[in-house]
């Protein structure tokens, strides 16, 4: 039995836009410095005039890989955090993709599943400028799928805004080893189930590519609504959108215009699925004149990343023992983050060991096509 991380991450860098082609650099993001309100330097990414995130901080000549450094870097920050969240900086950051794999053997993880971070939210406002960053992105990516000797898998990003753009990069995504397309919940676009996007579906089914919809918010004005006040959270404003494409997904009937579509919806956890299975059960009669499936996820064709504080033997009644995932969250620090989920999983001894080597391995293989 392989490990598979269904859920890891690149965290970007000033060098993944070096892979920008060369006539469209002009259209790179740039570093800014600006104080934060204590009056600290702080570095920004400025894209089409606008501050779209945080750059990683200065922190002088990147160091060789060394397991003692790595080990007192990981147990101070987890001692900090209270969890196993940390992750060697020139791993996460793409450095040194051999430093990566060597961490993923000590975490007894054979493959990687990889998504973007900056690419969570909405980038920029001009298509040149959206096309530009998605193709450095993707031949990113492609060089490190090619030195990691395909242990190191990936999700593509498109401009998806501009569909003959989108559906030229799927193309040359999948022939560098893409196994999947990143969406996320809600686009500036619309919607995953409108049909917009249909052109791009009816391509990856014959190109065999999967759509993984990550958590995150592609329309900044409904994430900054749901961001709002106190109670605000990523739990509303990301988290929350993945549910509700999963329940329009099956709702709108899309599987069944897409028959060989494959969809993994990921970093949500999975405790919402017996609530999107038990509300679909009510509304599939009056909707499509007939009862829903018995296994709504196996017959079309949905997986879902669950995590290790999930009831997981509860979720294989509503989500079915062959459409269940899991991932460490890789190179992130925030709640969802337990780089050492896979073993974990393997000895909480709560999933039968057939259960446990579909997750890790089968589930996997099977939606994102390894």
């Amino acid at each position: 039995m392989a490990v598979i991380d269904s859920d890891a991450h690149v965290v970007e860098t000033e060098r993944t836009w070096d892979f920008i082609p060369q006539s469209d650099q002009n259209l790179r993001p740039i570093v800014i410095t600006r104080p934060d309100s204590s009056g600290k330097d702080i570095r920004y990414w400025e894209i089409d005039g606008e501050i779209r995130g945080t750059v990683r901080q200065p922190i002088g000549k990147r160091e060789e890989w060394d397991p003692t450094r790595i080990a007192a870097d990981m147990a101070a920050a987890q001692a900090a955090s209270g969890r196993k969240l940390a992750t060697p900086d020139a791993s996460k950051h793409m450095e040194d993709v051999g430093a990566r794999l060597r961490h993923m053997d000590e975490l007894g993880i054979d493959y990687q599943m990889l998504y973007p971070t900056i690419f969570l939210r909405k980038l920029a406002d001009r298509d040149e400028t959206r096309v530009a960053l998605a193709k450095g992105y993707n031949r990113w990516l492609a060089d490190i799928w090619t030195q990691s000797e395909a242990r190191l898998r990936w999700a593509a990003v498109l401009p998806l805004s501009v569909m003959d753009e989108s559906i030229k990069e799927l193309h040359w995504a999948a022939e560098h080893g893409a196994n999947g397309v990143f969406m996320r919940g809600v686009e500036e676009e619309g919607v995953l189930q409108d049909e917009y996007f249909f052109p791009l579906y009816e391509e990856m089914s014959k190109l065999d590519m999967a759509v993984t919809v990550h958590i995150g918010n592609g329309n900044p004005l409904v994430e900054s609504l749901l961001n709002h006040g106190a109670g605000g959270s990523p739990f509303s404003s990301m988290r929350i959108f993945s549910v509700a494409a999963c329940h329009s997904w099956i709702l709108a009937g899309i599987p069944q215009q897409f028959p060989g579509l494959r969809i993994a919806f990921v970093e949500a956890a999975a405790q919402w699925a017996p609530y999107v299975v038990n509300d679909l059960r009510r509304r599939f009669p009056g909707r499509h004149g007939r009862p829903a499936p018995d296994n709504l996820f196996a017959e079309n064709n949905i997986w879902v990343t669950c995590q290790t504080d999930d009831d997981i033997g509860y979720l294989v009644e509503y989500a079915g023992e062959d459409n269940l995932l899991i991932g460490t969250d890789y190179g992130h620090t925030d709640q969802s983050s337990e780089i050492e989920a896979m073993r974990i999983f393997q000895e909480q001894g709560t999933v039968a060991p057939d259960v446990v080597s579909k997750i890790l391995d089968a589930n996997p293989r099977a939606v994102y096509g390894f």
